[in-house]
This record gives C-alpha cells, sequence and structure tokens, in this order.
C-alpha cells in the first residue's frame, strides 16, 4: 500500500499528527526523582514526535492539538514548530493547562524508571470533533493517531472514533496502539477499546508484547484482520509487517543504545516516509529500524534522522550486510558510503 494523493494542494501536507504533546523535564542527573535536584525542559508527545521526525526528514507535516494558553503552551507551538511542523491548528484553552511530565534518566524497562504525570484536566484532554478544525486534520496524504489519545477522556475516544471511521475520501489512516496501562486504569477496557479503533485504520503499528497474549505476531494479525497493512513490533528482534496474504520480517539492527525513548516514534515516522515515497515493504521496516537506530543513539525523544541518500544506502544492503551493520551515536551525521557503517559487533 502506497500513500497517494495530491501533495501540492492548498492545505495539503504529507502527514497530519493529532495528538497530545507535553512539555519534559528531563533530569540532570541520575537518581530518584526525589533525589534530582534540577530538570532540562523538552517536548514529548507520540504523534508530534512522529510529525518533528518527518519534517526533519524532508516531508510536510501538521500537528494538530490543544495546548493551554499559558507560558508551556507556548513552549510546545515554538519547539514544535521549529522542526519545521505546520502549528497553525492547534488550539488554545484558556481554561485548561498545558500537560507536563517528570522522568527519571534511566532504561523505561527497568524497575527504578519513574514518570511522574501532571496531564488529567489538560487542554488536550478536551480535543473533540467541535473544537478542532477537521478539514485541517484530514487533509493530509496521511493521517497518524494513537491509542494514547483515546484514553485522555470520553471526548477525546469520541473523536478517535469518528476519525477512525471508514468512509469514501479520507486520508490513508495511521494507527499507533500505544497501550499505556496507566492511562486505562478505572475507565474504558483499553485493549477492547483499541482493537476496535485498530480496525478501522489502513496501517497499524502495535507492539508484540502489548496485551496480545502468547503466539507471537501470527497471533496478532489474527486478532488484527482488517488493517491493509499490519506492524508488529517485536523488540530488539526486529519487526514483521503482514500486507495482504504476506508476512515480511525485518531484523533489528545492534544499537549502541545511548537512551531507550523515543524509538517507537522514529519507527513509525520511518516507516511513513518510505510509504510517502512508495517504496516496498522491505524497505519500509528497513527506514523504520534506521529512524529507530537515530533515536536511540541520542539522549532525547528526537533525533536528527540521515540524510535520505545515506539512508537509502543503508536499506538497500544485502541481507548479511544488514545483519553486520552496527550504529552507535554520531552515525546520522556520516556522509560517506554505507561500508564506513558496516562492521562487525
Amino acid at each position: 500500500m502506497t500513500a497517494t494523493g495530491p501533495s501540492t494542494a492548498p492545505g495539503v501536507v504529507d502527514v497530519v499528527a493529532l495528538g497530545e504533546s507535553m512539555v519534559t523535564f528531563l533530569p540532570s542527573r541520575p537518581g530518584r526523582l526525589a533525589d534530582v535536584p534540577s530538570f532540562d525542559r523538552g517536548i514529548g508527545g507520540a504523534e508530534s514526535n512522529v510529525a518533528c521526525t518527518l519534517a526533519a526528514a524532508g516531508h510536510s507535516a501538521r500537528w494538530v492539538s490543544r495546548v493551554g494558553a499559558d507560558g508551556f503552551g507556548d513552549h510546545l507551538i515554538e519547539a514544535i514548530g521549529a522542526y519545521g511542523v505546520d502549528t497553525a491548528y492547534v488550539g488554545r484553552d484558556a481554561a485548561r493547562p498545558t500537560g507536563v511530565y517528570f522522568r527519571t534518566a534511566g532504561d523505561r524497562a527497568t524497575d527504578a524508571h519513574e514518570v511522574a504525570y501532571y496531564r488529567a484536566g489538560s487542554a488536550a484532554s478536551a480535543m473533540s470533533a467541535a473544537n478542532l478544525d477537521l478539514d485541517a486534520v484530514r487533509a493530509g496524504r496521511v493521517l497518524h493517531l494513537s491509542g494514547i489519545t483515546a484514553a485522555l477522556s470520553a471526548g477525546c475516544l469520541e473523536l478517535m472514533r469518528e476519525l477512525t471511521a471508514r468512509r469514501p475520501g479520507r486520508p490513508l489512516l495511521s494507527f499507533d496502539v500505544n497501550y499505556r496501562p496507566g492511562l486505562w486504569r478505572g475507565t474504558e477496557d483499553g485493549p477492547a477499546v483499541l482493537r476496535e479503533l485498530a480496525r478501522g485504520a489502513d496501517i497499524v503499528f502495535v507492539g508484540e508484547d502489548e496485551g496480545w497474549g502468547p503466539g507471537g505476531p501470527e497471533a496478532v494479525r489474527a486478532a488484527l484482520p482488517e488493517p491493509e497493512l499490519l506492524v508488529v513490533k517485536q523488540g530488539g528482534t526486529g519487526a514483521t509487517a503482514f500486507h495482504g496474504p504476506h508476512a515480511t520480517f525485518v531484523p533489528a539492527l545492534a544499537v549502541d543504545v545511548v537512551a531507550a525513548v523515543g524509538a517507537g516514534d522514529a519507527f513509525a515516522a520511518g516507516f511513513l516516509s518510505a510509504t510517502l515515497r512508495g517504496l516496498p515493504v522491505r524497505d519500509r521496516l528497513r527506514h523504520g529500524h534506521l529512524m529507530a537506530a537515530a533515536a536511540l543513539t541520542v539522549p532525547g525523544d528526537l533525533a536528527v534522522p540521515p540524510a535520505r541518500a545515506h539512508a537509502d544506502r543503508l536499506a538497500a544492503l544485502d541481507d548479511g550486510a544488514w545483519g553486520r551493520l552496527r550504529l552507535g551515536p554520531g552515525w546520522t551525521q556520516a556522509d560517506e558510503g554505507a561500508e564506513e557503517e558496516v562492521r562487525t559487533p
């Protein structure tokens, strides 16, 4: 499946990403939140991360959301706009604040990792079909959504159901399941709602570990037969794309990890970038892995992507060379041939 449609018509962009972004406070040193003396300010949001990465990779991107009429809202709009993302359709809410969160410096996979969210009642949680410009939302070759938005409020869930409804003329709809159990605590049945929304999408990204039980990628496909293209992320093993009767697996790259954050959003951006360019499924998966490697080799959620020609050279490697590829900090800045990056771990 390839994204089609006019990319130069007034108001039309390659990708529209809708969802909450928050101001992120990153610790100045490792340790418990109780012990960290100061924090650096950043931005964080699954959908805006995808928009920023795609814009940095040369695509036209729009982020649609709502933020408070406060300084943190100003910061998000300015920081995301600085990546080249269109933020003209981000609403301001004078009655609700911009969400923020704090996290520790450690790997999110460890028990020592802490995240403190202050997003309840945020401006983004009040998003609805009534207070967003749905023409701007749908004016993209691809509309990218995630399951996080559905968990924010009943109004956000209603909006997601509206946007994922199958109807003629809608954009190619990309949906990252992004199941966060903590967001669903005491509310709707998260997995059931996310399966419902995913069934309405054209491209679905989902982690093998996001509550699907045993059975591997094939079990996920059995649970989600409707999407034309289903991408099952298998962590450090790789990713499998189901397209029609076919399944394509591409192993993950060996990476010298700096921080295990942002890889999932970067993978989606790389895959969508290759989709917009009409590349075959194998290459879409490889570009997803390359973008994820870019995120993993920097401290924050967002990384400078490799130049397109550089990424294309790496994505075109034969299977043996791909398997020997190991990427470390600074690899995206290389401007020579792929042979410089290929080395045995």
